[in-house]
């Protein structure tokens, strides 16, 4: 098993720095393996734009991965997120992980200009478009249905080869299919439950066998929003309040967190584990740095031990 945590991005008023790098400090010092943000564009939580928050973050930390899950690609340019991921991979000296979905029908598409239409089409052809410009190729050849390009120099390369892990989201039948014939894991949603999880790994499961992928070159994990705390019925009203910063009153989003006292949280992980996930991204969602930091220490004192 293998244990990841959320890395604080909210900004209600003024970004702390000095908590977050001593939570990344403290992150790196528990043994955790990678530390992730996640993408809002335009939304009601105010969240640090992710790919400039890691390139930050790698100059705070030696060890620690960084990831995020998941960028909605259809809402990016490709070339100049293909180069924005490339100088994540370079400042971190390789230690990114790269989490893309194509989005929902009920994505704001035109506030970026895209027609909703052709967006699992740009899906698709931009995550090709950026594997193009992470090749070894000088320069690139593209002929897609949105890009025609011959000859394009692109550099510097990204460190990992031949690009950083991609991790796909998504939870139809089709989005899951596209993950096991392009990415190299699945990362479930914080905001889907278990159970729904537990689904979609069936799903995963079932097309890695179709595709004749081998599992073991195929990650899985997902994102658990959660609280621990010795008051169960407190755990709740704080892991919801957290909920509501960044989701609203999103249908169903009171059914996805874990919380409660360690043993309640630890059984919570291990129904997540028993569902299929290889990698859990513990997410608190406190008000500020220091609630986080407070859950961090919590998580490592009281629910992994018991998880390890």
């Amino acid at each position: 098993m293998r244990f990841a945590i959320s890395i604080p991005q909210g900004d209600g008023g003024s970004f702390d720095d000095a908590g977050v790098r001593a939570y990344l400090a403290r992150a790196e010092d528990l043994g955790f393996e990678s530390g992730w943000v996640q993408e809002q564009a335009i939304g009601p939580a105010p969240l640090i734009a992710p790919l400039e928050l890691l390139a930050w973050a790698a100059a705070c930390t030696d060890r620690l991965r960084l990831g995020v899950a998941v960028l909605v690609t259809p809402l990016h340019d490709p070339l100049q997120l293909a180069a924005s991921i490339t100088a994540v991979d370079r400042l971190s000296h390789g230690r990114l992980e790269v989490g893309v979905a194509a989005g929902g029908g009920f994505r704001r598409f035109e506030a970026f200009g895209v027609d909703r239409a052709t967006f699992v089409a740009r899906f698709n052809e931009g995550l090709q478009l950026m594997k193009a410009a992470w090749s070894d190729e000088p320069r690139i050849r593209f002929h897609g249905r949105f890009r025609w390009l011959d000859g394009l120099p692109i550099q510097p390369k990204p460190v990992q080869r031949p690009h950083p892990p991609i991790w796909f989201g998504g939870h139809a039948p089709a989005a899951l299919a596209r993950a096991v014939r392009h990415g190299d894991g699945f990362l479930g949603a914080g905001s889907a439950s278990t159970d729904t999880f537990r689904r979609e790994v069936r799903v995963l499961r079932d097309k890695l066998l179709a595709q004749g992928r081998e599992p073991t070159d195929f990650r899985i994990g997902k994102r658990v929003y959660l609280c621990v705390d010795d008051d169960p019925g407190r755990a709740h009203e704080r892991v919801l309040a957290g909920l509501h910063r960044i989701y609203g009153e999103m249908s169903g989003i009171a059914d996805v967190p874990v919380s409660g006292t360690p043993e309640q949280v630890v059984a919570g992980l291990r129904a997540v584990v028993d569902a299929g996930a290889e990698l859990l991204l513990l997410n608190p969602v406190g008000a500020d740095v220091a609630e986080d930091r407070e859950q961090l220490e919590r998580l490592a004192a009281d629910v992994l031990p018991a998880l390890r």
